[in-house]
């Protein structure tokens, strides 16, 4: 079987509190060989350790998501360095900027968490340089701002755009900044004409395949909670949009993922 990595789930939301054995062993079955858990907050990235030392198929990311920030101290570097450190932690994030819920605060609430947001940015940012990590990169309405903060990095820190769900010209601007984007289960869907134009247009070795589970479920099983298993479904639809073989972009994919997230073997 044709085997596929799902570079980006939260295996530690409680979606999957009650058969989490079972969903990576579908994920398996299914030649998902390797999924990244992703942390969201410090407790987050505990469990997303906890579950890499728990599945041998798991490896985690540890950061701070941007809409979590102010639940953290302002200085997060020491609570990440010693988690950063473990040999199955491939990467830092979710980090970047999300600016999508700041019209529903006062300027001055919204002033302060936009500055957070960037502080601990950098910080996730530089500590991954340390660490000899690259970053997963979440941005929601704030597409320009992280690609002028991810610019200066390029060259120390490379960051893949996850979920990526922008413009051809956009990715071409990711890519241009020294980073990479993933595509999601979003691109399945019928209305988004868009997101598969981008992926036809990002050369193969440039990008990568992703659940973002529990979300965002590709068709045909849209509406349902998402597992890693569903990279299959996605990755049949991305050798369409790429005109090339299951085989091809299963080489493509992995020896990209395999080059950013240096850890993972």
């Amino acid at each position: 079987m044709v085997e596929f990595f799902d570079t980006h789930a939260h295996l530690d939301f409680p979606e999957f509190r009650d058969d989490l054995t079972e969903v990576v062993a579908r994920a398996v079955a299914a030649g998902i060989t390797r999924i990244l858990t992703i942390g969201t907050s410090i407790e987050s990235s505990r469990r997303a350790v906890a579950l890499a030392e728990r599945f041998p198929s798991v490896y985690a990311v540890v950061g701070v998501h941007p809409n979590h920030v102010m639940e953290e101290p302002e200085d997060i570097t020491g609570l990440l360095h010693p988690l950063a450190a473990h040999p199955k932690v491939v990467a830092i994030g979710e980090t970047g900027l999300d600016h999508y819920r700041l019209n529903r605060v006062s300027a001055a609430e919204a002033t302060t968490i936009r500055d957070r947001q960037r502080s601990l940015f950098l910080q996730q940012l530089e500590l991954a340089a340390q660490n000899g990590l690259n970053c997963v990169i979440h941005q929601r309405d704030a597409f320009q701002p992280t690609l002028e903060i991810m610019r200066p990095c390029a060259g120390r820190v490379q960051g893949v755009f996850h979920c990526f769900t922008g413009t051809p010209q956009e990715a071409a601007a990711v890519l241009d900044a020294g980073s990479l984007v993933s595509f999601t289960g979003i691109a399945t869907f019928k209305n988004a004409q868009e997101v598969r134009d981008a992926l036809a247009a990002v050369p193969l070795g440039r990008f990568m395949l992703e659940t973002d589970c529990p979300f965002l479920a590709p068709t045909p099983h849209r509406g349902r909670r998402c597992e890693p298993a569903y990279v299959r479904e996605l990755a049949e639809v991305a050798a369409t949009v790429k005109g090339c073989s299951l085989p091809e972009l299963s080489a493509a994919t992995c020896t990209t993922a395999r080059a950013f997230f240096q850890r993972l073997t």
